[in-house]
């Protein structure tokens, strides 16, 4: 997540300012929702622009590191004893695939991944809570390092754990106005 800049109120006749950093540090967020629930089980990964000038790996590669490494925290969370089956819906994003992600899905044989059409992220569910998400966590902010965005964004997965009705309800598609 990088902050996001979007429309916003003000006084009249006064521009809301939002102040910008040329900085290409980037915090990625890995997370499940559980449709039945509404838990969120979430997992980050920092990517610094210096470090990553550094190290030997692609962007890709460290993608899928993490998400291996996410996929063994869901295996945990669900473990195969109480949870037969766990179905994961995922994109195509190259770090959904590949030989990290095969072995994590070896040791967790109750995972499986249902893998959605390219270029369909309105089918995929987790796309509505990231955009309710960064407009909570990071829209006209300003963040000073990549740990207070870290802290914005773990906030806003602790508030939405602790109303999951609306997560729920986004889950499901529904808003009031189409309740009724």
């Amino acid at each position: 997540m990088v902050p996001t800049l979007q429309a916003t109120l003000g006084v009249k006749g006064h521009r809301p300012i939002i102040g910008t950093r040329d900085c290409k540090d980037v915090l990625y967020v890995f997370a499940v929702l559980n449709l039945i629930s509404g838990a969120v089980h979430a997992n980050t990964l920092e990517s610094l622009q210096e470090e990553n000038r550094k190290s030997e790996d692609s962007k890709t590669r460290r993608m899928q590191r993490a998400f291996a490494d996410h996929l063994r925290h869901v295996g945990r969370t669900y473990p195969k004893e109480k949870n037969k089956r766990v179905v994961l819906t995922t994109d195509n994003a190259p770090w959904h695939r590949g030989p990290l992600i095969d072995q994590a899905m070896r040791e967790n044989p109750h995972l499986e991944f249902y893998r959605m059409p390219s270029y369909s992220p309105q089918l995929n569910v987790i796309e509505r809570f990231w955009k309710k998400l960064r407009r909570r966590a990071t829209h006209n902010r300003l963040f000073d390092t990549i740990a207070d965005m870290k802290e914005s964004v773990r906030n806003s997965l602790r508030y939405f754990q602790t109303v999951r009705s609306r997560l729920l309800t986004l889950i499901n598609g529904r808003t009031k106005k189409s309740s009724k």
